[in-house]
């Protein structure tokens, strides 16, 4: 028997994939668990629309964040930290600080999580970091630590 499955099924397929079964395993087992349905012509139908769904969302998502990609790269962003005598830091220039400031000097909505800076910033001066997003998305950015 043919059928969709809508969970994963150890030894039979993933989520989604149209697997040939016995008969009575579909009937007795993934069937009634509501782990697959019969894969006739409706079924297959709605499947091919969530997979076309799923596949336009994606492209959406990498279309904006190549757009957000294109708008920063190279750009600079000025950081400003709090110092004590000799111009250390108190504490360090976090990915949550640079994406803060990201937000509020160029507009652009990033995640702290995908702000990678190369190195620990705990002095002044000027650092690179790389925003990457999804789909193997990503860009460079400037950094430049200012006394506050």
């Amino acid at each position: 028997m043919k059928v969709i499955l809508l969970k994963d099924v150890r030894g039979s397929g993933k989520a989604g994939d149209t697997v040939n079964v016995a008969d009575g395993y579909a009937r007795n087992m993934l069937l009634p668990q509501g782990l697959a349905v019969e894969a006739n012509a409706k079924n297959l139908n709605d499947l091919a629309g969530k997979k076309a769904s799923a596949q336009h969302k994606l492209d959406v998502e990498k279309a904006e964040n190549e757009k957000i990609a294109a708008a920063l790269e190279g750009k600079e962003v000025v950081v400003k930290a709090k110092a004590g005598q000799g111009g250390k830091l108190f504490g360090a220039v976090t990915s949550a600080a640079v994406a803060d400031a990201i937000r509020q000097q160029h507009g652009q909505d990033v995640d702290k999580k995908k702000v990678m800076i190369s190195e620990e910033i705990k002095s002044f001066g000027d650092f690179s970091a790389v925003i990457k997003m999804k789909q193997g998305v990503s860009c460079s950015i400037k950094i430049k630590v200012v006394e506050e």
